[in-house]
């Protein structure tokens, strides 16, 4: 009886830790600083973003839940942030995408890299790429956006999840969802 009750504490401590997961505190922190220096503001407020199951499933890109949010501050949006993975060689990467109040592309950041190699993809230099890109705007990897000798996959993999997220984006405007 002794053992069962223990058992039943420990399931409910982890369900109740998995219920209240959100992006680990060191991410968060990353995020906060870019919102805060991409928009000049000491305060704001991050609110995610409700997409209904049913425009969801309209996307030619699902957004997964905790990935989109509108950045407000004194009730008017200053802007939107994108917080997601993308995978890489051997593994995946964190990254960040805010765009302005008009959704065009304002920063990109590599917020996360686990891989040994391809971290150069983090580079300002780099990521200045995507900025001013809107909804409409396909890129393509060697064309319009330079390649990174030993960073092949990565650059790709964020030039990818960039085209996708800006024809969801293009696709949530059309459904008056932002």
């Amino acid at each position: 009886m002794k053992s069962v009750k223990m058992l039943l504490v420990f399931v409910m401590t982890v369900s109740i830790g998995f219920m209240s997961f959100k992006a680990p505190s060191k991410l968060q922190k990353k995020i906060a600083k870019e919102i805060k220096l991409a928009f000049s503001v000491e305060t704001y407020t991050l609110n995610e973003i409700e997409i209904s199951d049913s425009i969801n499933s309209q996307l030619s890109s699902k957004i997964q839940k905790n990935t989109l949010f509108n950045i407000v501050l004194n009730d008017e949006v200053l802007g939107y942030a994108f917080v997601d993975k993308a995978p890489s060689k051997t593994d995946e990467f964190d990254y960040l995408v805010l765009f302005d109040k008009d959704l065009i592309i304002k920063k990109a950041k590599i917020l996360i890299y686990r891989e040994d190699y391809g971290g150069e993809i983090g580079s300002k230099r780099w990521l200045k790429q995507f900025i001013g890109k809107r909804g409409n705007d396909k890129l393509i990897y060697e064309k319009d956006i330079i390649a990174i000798s030993g960073a092949t996959i990565s650059a790709n993999s964020m030039t990818i999840a960039i085209n996708k997220l800006l024809q969801s984006v293009s696709e949530l405007q059309e459904h008056k969802v932002l």
